[in-house]
């Protein structure tokens, strides 16, 4: 369901909790406008979510990629002893 078509069902339903009939666009504006900023909150928190995930996970890959270039080198200079 589109947001504009959520709001208007709100409103609908604002108006009959009221007793009043719906008049104009007001109503259906406001619940529109409260609709999409909680979308948008709700989307830049998982953006949020999201960036750290990934930076925990590339500072985890970069820690593993240094121990086996670390061990690489080991290992070369261990059997370069050896010739």
């Amino acid at each position: 369901m589109r947001i504009k078509e959520l709001a208007d069902t709100a409103a609908d339903e604002v108006a009959d909790i009221i007793g009043h009939e719906r008049s104009g666009k007001g109503i259906a504006a406001a619940i529109e406008k409260a609709i999409i900023a909680a979308v948008l909150e709700e989307h830049q928190k998982c953006t949020s979510l999201a960036t750290q995930c990934c930076d925990e996970d590339r500072d985890l890959a970069h820690k593993i990629s240094s121990e086996i270039e670390q061990a690489s080198k080991a290992l070369i200079a261990n059997l370069s002893s050896m010739r």
